[in-house]
Protein backbone atom coordinates (compact mmCIF):
# COMPACT_ATOMS: atom_id res chain seq x y z
CA UNK A 1 0.00 0.00 0.00
CA UNK A 2 1.34 3.39 -0.94
CA UNK A 3 1.75 5.71 2.03
CA UNK A 4 -0.31 8.93 2.07
CA UNK A 5 1.56 12.00 0.99
CA UNK A 6 1.28 15.61 1.97
CA UNK A 7 2.40 18.72 0.18
CA UNK A 8 6.09 19.09 1.01
CA UNK A 9 7.61 22.21 2.43
CA UNK A 10 10.19 24.00 0.35
CA UNK A 11 13.53 24.28 2.10
CA UNK A 12 14.17 27.74 3.37
CA UNK A 13 17.38 29.59 2.71
CA UNK A 14 18.08 29.70 6.43
CA UNK A 15 17.95 25.90 6.66
CA UNK A 16 20.27 25.52 3.70
CA UNK A 17 22.65 28.07 5.19
CA UNK A 18 22.71 26.18 8.48
CA UNK A 19 23.52 22.88 6.78
CA UNK A 20 26.11 24.32 4.41
CA UNK A 21 27.85 26.53 6.98
CA UNK A 22 30.34 23.92 8.07
CA UNK A 23 33.51 24.54 9.98
CA UNK A 24 32.74 28.16 10.81
CA UNK A 25 33.37 27.72 14.50
CA UNK A 26 37.08 27.61 13.66
CA UNK A 27 36.98 31.24 12.61
CA UNK A 28 34.59 33.86 11.27
CA UNK A 29 34.08 33.37 7.57
CA UNK A 30 32.63 35.31 4.68
CA UNK A 31 29.70 33.70 2.81
CA UNK A 32 30.79 30.58 0.98
CA UNK A 33 31.55 30.64 -2.71
CA UNK A 34 31.49 27.68 -5.08
CA UNK A 35 35.15 26.82 -4.49
CA UNK A 36 34.65 26.76 -0.73
CA UNK A 37 31.69 24.41 -1.07
CA UNK A 38 33.71 22.18 -3.39
CA UNK A 39 36.50 21.99 -0.84
CA UNK A 40 34.09 21.06 1.92
CA UNK A 41 32.51 18.43 -0.28
CA UNK A 42 35.80 16.49 -0.09
CA UNK A 43 34.85 15.34 3.39
CA UNK A 44 31.10 15.97 3.45
CA UNK A 45 30.14 14.07 0.30
CA UNK A 46 27.82 11.22 1.22
CA UNK A 47 26.26 10.43 -2.13
CA UNK A 48 26.60 7.04 -3.75
CA UNK A 49 29.85 8.17 -5.37
CA UNK A 50 33.13 6.87 -4.03
CA UNK A 51 34.18 8.35 -0.71
CA UNK A 52 37.24 10.60 -1.22
CA UNK A 53 40.38 8.78 -0.13
CA UNK A 54 43.13 10.39 1.95
CA UNK A 55 45.13 10.67 -1.29
CA UNK A 56 42.23 12.56 -2.89
CA UNK A 57 42.04 14.93 0.08
CA UNK A 58 45.78 15.54 0.05
CA UNK A 59 45.82 16.34 -3.65
CA UNK A 60 42.96 18.76 -3.18
CA UNK A 61 44.63 20.55 -0.28
CA UNK A 62 47.95 20.70 -2.10
CA UNK A 63 46.14 22.52 -4.90
CA UNK A 64 44.05 24.88 -2.77
CA UNK A 65 46.14 25.78 0.29
CA UNK A 66 48.60 28.65 0.19
CA UNK A 67 52.29 28.01 0.70
CA UNK A 68 52.30 28.66 4.45
CA UNK A 69 49.34 26.34 5.03
CA UNK A 70 50.86 23.63 2.83
CA UNK A 71 54.12 23.82 4.77
CA UNK A 72 52.27 23.56 8.08
CA UNK A 73 50.21 20.61 6.88
CA UNK A 74 53.24 18.70 5.58
CA UNK A 75 54.95 19.18 8.94
CA UNK A 76 51.84 18.10 10.83
CA UNK A 77 51.49 14.96 8.72
CA UNK A 78 55.17 14.05 9.07
CA UNK A 79 54.93 14.56 12.83
CA UNK A 80 51.81 12.40 13.08
CA UNK A 81 53.41 9.63 11.01
CA UNK A 82 56.53 9.72 13.17
CA UNK A 83 54.57 9.52 16.44
CA UNK A 84 51.39 7.57 15.69
CA UNK A 85 48.84 6.49 18.24
CA UNK A 86 48.27 7.77 21.76
CA UNK A 87 51.16 9.19 23.77
CA UNK A 88 50.48 10.39 27.32
CA UNK A 89 47.75 12.89 28.15
CA UNK A 90 47.89 14.36 24.66
CA UNK A 91 49.81 13.42 21.55
CA UNK A 92 51.57 16.01 19.37
CA UNK A 93 49.25 15.28 16.46
CA UNK A 94 46.22 16.00 18.67
CA UNK A 95 47.53 19.52 19.13
CA UNK A 96 47.69 19.91 15.36
CA UNK A 97 44.00 19.01 15.11
CA UNK A 98 43.23 22.02 17.26
CA UNK A 99 45.38 24.26 15.04
CA UNK A 100 43.98 23.12 11.71
CA UNK A 101 41.21 25.70 11.45
CA UNK A 102 43.56 28.59 12.10
CA UNK A 103 46.32 27.24 9.86
CA UNK A 104 44.30 25.94 6.90
CA UNK A 105 41.10 27.96 7.12
CA UNK A 106 37.62 26.70 7.95
CA UNK A 107 36.92 25.60 4.38
CA UNK A 108 39.81 23.11 4.45
CA UNK A 109 40.08 22.26 8.15
CA UNK A 110 37.97 19.09 8.05
CA UNK A 111 40.08 17.58 5.27
CA UNK A 112 43.30 18.56 7.05
CA UNK A 113 42.12 16.95 10.29
CA UNK A 114 41.12 13.75 8.51
CA UNK A 115 44.60 13.56 6.96
CA UNK A 116 46.26 14.10 10.35
CA UNK A 117 44.15 11.35 11.93
CA UNK A 118 45.03 9.05 9.03
CA UNK A 119 48.75 9.83 9.25
CA UNK A 120 48.65 9.14 13.01
CA UNK A 121 47.00 5.77 12.30
CA UNK A 122 44.45 6.63 14.95
CA UNK A 123 42.64 3.54 16.14
CA UNK A 124 39.30 3.31 17.90
CA UNK A 125 40.75 4.26 21.29
CA UNK A 126 42.52 7.33 19.92
CA UNK A 127 39.49 8.40 17.89
CA UNK A 128 37.27 8.00 20.93
CA UNK A 129 39.57 10.19 23.00
CA UNK A 130 39.68 12.90 20.35
CA UNK A 131 35.92 12.75 19.88
CA UNK A 132 34.95 13.09 23.52
CA UNK A 133 37.69 15.55 24.48
CA UNK A 134 37.64 17.63 21.30
CA UNK A 135 35.60 20.51 19.97
CA UNK A 136 32.61 20.06 17.69
CA UNK A 137 34.94 20.62 14.72
CA UNK A 138 37.29 17.88 15.89
CA UNK A 139 34.37 15.53 16.55
CA UNK A 140 33.15 16.11 13.02
CA UNK A 141 36.58 15.26 11.64
CA UNK A 142 36.64 12.03 13.62
CA UNK A 143 33.31 11.01 12.12
CA UNK A 144 34.58 11.77 8.61
CA UNK A 145 37.74 9.75 9.29
CA UNK A 146 35.96 6.59 10.48
CA UNK A 147 35.58 4.96 7.02
CA UNK A 148 39.33 5.30 6.50
CA UNK A 149 40.46 4.09 9.92
CA UNK A 150 37.98 1.63 11.44
CA UNK A 151 36.96 -1.47 9.52
CA UNK A 152 34.45 -2.91 11.98
CA UNK A 153 31.59 -1.58 14.12
CA UNK A 154 33.76 -0.73 17.12
CA UNK A 155 33.39 3.03 16.65
CA UNK A 156 29.58 2.99 16.46
CA UNK A 157 29.27 4.62 19.93
CA UNK A 158 30.72 7.79 18.38
CA UNK A 159 28.13 7.77 15.60
CA UNK A 160 25.36 7.06 18.09
CA UNK A 161 26.48 9.95 20.28
CA UNK A 162 26.45 12.34 17.32
CA UNK A 163 22.98 11.18 16.33
CA UNK A 164 21.71 12.18 19.77
CA UNK A 165 22.69 15.81 19.20
CA UNK A 166 20.86 18.54 17.33
CA UNK A 167 24.08 19.89 15.80
CA UNK A 168 23.31 19.58 12.10
CA UNK A 169 26.99 19.55 11.14
CA UNK A 170 27.64 16.57 13.42
CA UNK A 171 24.50 14.84 12.18
CA UNK A 172 25.63 15.32 8.58
CA UNK A 173 28.98 13.70 9.37
CA UNK A 174 27.36 10.93 11.42
CA UNK A 175 25.23 9.61 8.54
CA UNK A 176 28.23 9.08 6.29
CA UNK A 177 29.68 5.86 4.86
CA UNK A 178 30.64 4.36 8.23
CA UNK A 179 27.06 4.55 9.48
CA UNK A 180 25.79 3.17 6.17
CA UNK A 181 27.96 0.10 6.63
CA UNK A 182 27.50 -0.57 10.32
CA UNK A 183 24.35 0.95 11.84
CA UNK A 184 21.69 -1.63 12.64
CA UNK A 185 18.41 -1.21 10.71
CA UNK A 186 16.50 0.18 13.70
CA UNK A 187 19.17 2.78 14.45
CA UNK A 188 19.64 3.66 10.79
CA UNK A 189 15.92 4.31 10.31
CA UNK A 190 15.90 6.64 13.29
CA UNK A 191 18.96 8.42 11.88
CA UNK A 192 17.02 9.10 8.67
CA UNK A 193 14.10 10.45 10.69
CA UNK A 194 16.48 12.61 12.72
CA UNK A 195 17.68 14.18 9.49
CA UNK A 196 14.07 14.97 8.58
CA UNK A 197 13.40 16.41 12.06
CA UNK A 198 16.43 18.70 12.00
CA UNK A 199 16.49 19.73 8.35
CA UNK A 200 19.62 17.84 7.31
CA UNK A 201 19.11 17.08 3.59
CA UNK A 202 18.82 13.35 3.03
CA UNK A 203 21.30 13.66 0.17
CA UNK A 204 23.89 13.50 2.95
CA UNK A 205 22.75 10.04 4.08
CA UNK A 206 25.33 7.70 2.59
CA UNK A 207 24.06 4.73 0.60
CA UNK A 208 20.47 5.84 1.11
CA UNK A 209 19.02 4.15 -2.02
CA UNK A 210 20.44 0.75 -1.09
CA UNK A 211 19.49 0.82 2.57
CA UNK A 212 16.02 2.28 2.04
CA UNK A 213 15.17 -0.03 -0.86
CA UNK A 214 12.20 -2.19 0.05
CA UNK A 215 12.29 -1.17 3.74
CA UNK A 216 8.63 -1.48 4.67
CA UNK A 217 9.21 -0.52 8.29
CA UNK A 218 10.91 2.70 7.26
CA UNK A 219 7.98 3.42 4.96
CA UNK A 220 5.56 2.95 7.86
CA UNK A 221 7.56 5.28 10.08
CA UNK A 222 7.71 7.93 7.37
CA UNK A 223 3.98 7.63 6.77
CA UNK A 224 3.25 8.01 10.48
CA UNK A 225 5.49 11.08 10.70
CA UNK A 226 3.84 12.67 7.67
CA UNK A 227 0.38 11.97 9.08
CA UNK A 228 1.30 13.50 12.45
CA UNK A 229 2.59 16.69 10.86
CA UNK A 230 -0.39 16.97 8.53
CA UNK A 231 -2.84 16.48 11.41
CA UNK A 232 -1.06 19.24 13.32
CA UNK A 233 -1.32 21.60 10.35
CA UNK A 234 2.41 21.50 9.75
CA UNK A 235 4.18 21.03 6.43
CA UNK A 236 5.90 17.79 5.53
CA UNK A 237 9.61 17.95 4.59
CA UNK A 238 10.06 17.49 0.86
CA UNK A 239 12.80 14.94 1.52
CA UNK A 240 10.28 12.63 3.20
CA UNK A 241 8.60 11.77 -0.10
CA UNK A 242 11.99 11.28 -1.71
CA UNK A 243 12.90 8.63 0.88
CA UNK A 244 9.42 7.13 0.74
CA UNK A 245 9.83 6.60 -3.01
CA UNK A 246 12.92 4.49 -2.30
CA UNK A 247 11.00 2.15 0.00
CA UNK A 248 8.02 1.42 -2.21
CA UNK A 249 9.23 -1.79 -3.83
CA UNK A 250 7.46 -3.67 -1.02
CA UNK A 251 4.20 -3.17 0.81
CA UNK A 252 4.80 -1.64 4.27
CA UNK A 253 3.76 -4.11 6.93
CA UNK A 254 4.25 -4.60 10.67
CA UNK A 255 6.75 -7.17 11.78
CA UNK A 256 10.19 -6.61 10.24
CA UNK A 257 13.66 -7.19 11.61
CA UNK A 258 12.61 -5.33 14.74
CA UNK A 259 12.08 -8.05 17.36
CA UNK A 260 8.99 -6.40 18.84
CA UNK A 261 7.17 -5.53 15.61
CA UNK A 262 6.69 -1.87 14.77
CA UNK A 263 9.37 0.59 15.71
CA UNK A 264 8.71 3.94 17.26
Amino acid sequence: MTQPRATPAARTDSTQDTIQDRGNSDSAQAPEDAETRDAQDDTHSTHTARTPSPADLRRHLTTHLDEAARTWLEHALDEAAAHPGIHGPISPWELRLAEAGRRCGAAHADAARVLILHAARAGTDALTRVYFQGTADERRAVLHALPHLVSGPGALPLVEDALRTNDTRLLTAAVGPYAARHLAPHDWRHAVLKCLFTGVPVEHVADLPRRAHGDGELARMLGDYAAERTAAGRTVPEDLNRVLDLTESVTPAPGTDHPHGKES
